[in-house]
């Protein structure tokens, strides 16, 4: 087996451990272990300040989590692949320069 494939077969076993184990072995605590920052900062706010009011509400409110979630998911993907898609346009746009500022081989 090659390096390269030995160094990304034990990369990804890395990235599964990582995103297993905490499952896996129960980690969180609470009704919702591994719930998300704005949850833990509205409760951490509700705590300390009980008569806190917020001054805006949420302009659409998803009917459950998991719907909060997908569309969070979606999110992410857009912008990963709007990421994805610009830095392969910028690559290829530096390789086709690269290419024609050499001169032709004969």
């Amino acid at each position: 087996m090659k390096r390269f494939s030995r160094v990304n077969l034990l990369l990804l076993l890395a990235v599964l451990v990582l995103a297993v184990a905490p499952v896996a072995l129960g980690l969180g605590s609470g009704d919702e272990p591994f719930a998300g920052a704005d949850a833990r900062a509205e409760q951490a706010i509700v705590d300390d300040h009980p008569d806190y009011e917020p001054w805006f509400s949420p302009i659409y409110e998803p009917p459950s989590a998991e719907v909060e979630s997908a569309l969070f998911t979606l999110q992410a993907a857009l912008g990963a692949g709007f990421l994805g898609y610009y830095f392969g346009v910028v690559r290829t746009r530096q390789r086709l320069r690269g290419s024609a500022a050499k001169p032709p081989r004969e």
